[in-house]
């Protein structure tokens, strides 16, 4: 199933910018009908796409089975782009699953949307708990942002044990350089140790994003920032396109 998640455990990494933009490759430059799953009750993504807020806080009742995806889901501007937005209701969402018992519910309502998506891609809130271990066995590819720092380095490493302790199958990782500045060393001393992992610049016209509320290859599409983002979006369907191949053979 192709459902990408966008997963970090430290906040401020830049992991609703990439999956925002990353849902806007998906459609425009792939074509794939795409949905992007916010699941953090900041309701980060809908803000970036300028949509209205909901007057009726229902993000929890989808999980609940209370109402249908269908009924929550909304059309971006963009052709082949839904959203599925958050609310504050996802704040107990933790507590929810876990009384629920259903360890594979995002994974089961994930199968379901894929459906009507080639592509499901989830912004993740940035936390360790039942909701992390559900987002793991959903997905079929974990893109985790990293900016240069050894608390990063920490947070690779709690991705990895969560992946482990919480799947028999792990999905493989995509770790991201983000939010990388070329004038510090620090920042070139980790793109120099990881010669193969994307990375995401620290520029102005992506930090516009959420000030123009839209995609930056919308208004700067050919600045450092968008043309970084469709180099990790191309990696990402190279990824999924091998993994498919394995999976035919198999």
């Amino acid at each position: 199933m192709p459902i990408i998640a966008v997963f970090s455990s430290k906040g401020g990494v830049g992991k609703t910018t990439i999956a925002a933009n990353l849902g806007w490759c998906s459609a425009q430059l792939s074509g794939r009908r795409t949905l992007l799953w916010d699941l953090d009750p900041t309701d980060g993504a809908g803000f970036m796409f300028a949509l209205e807020a909901q007057r009726k806080r229902q993000a929890r009742s989808l999980i609940a089975g209370d109402v249908p995806a269908q009924a929550l889901i909304q059309s971006s501007d963009y052709a082949g782009l839904d959203l599925l937005p958050a609310d504050g209701s996802l704040r107990e969402l933790d507590s929810l699953l876990l009384r629920m018992g259903q360890r594979h519910r995002i994974a089961t309502l994930s199968r379901q949307l894929v459906r009507s998506y080639d592509r499901v891609i989830l912004d993740c809130p940035p936390m360790l708990n039942e909701l992390s271990a559900q987002v793991m066995r959903a997905a079929t590819l974990v893109i985790v942002p990293l900016p240069p720092s050894p608390l990063s380095a920490r947070a690779l490493d709690h991705v990895v044990e969560e992946i482990r302790r919480h799947t028999r199958r792990p999905p493989p990782i995509l770790p991201v350089l983000s939010m990388i500045d070329r004038r510090r060393s620090l920042h070139l001393e980790a793109l120099a140790a990881n010669p193969g992992w994307p990375a995401i610049p620290l520029v102005s016209s992506l930090e516009q994003c959420a000030v123009q509320r839209r995609p930056v290859g919308t208004f700067a599409p050919r600045s450092p920032a968008t043309l970084a983002i469709m180099r990790l979006w191309q990696g990402i369907e190279s990824k999924l396109a091998q993994m498919e191949a394995a999976a035919t053979m198999a």
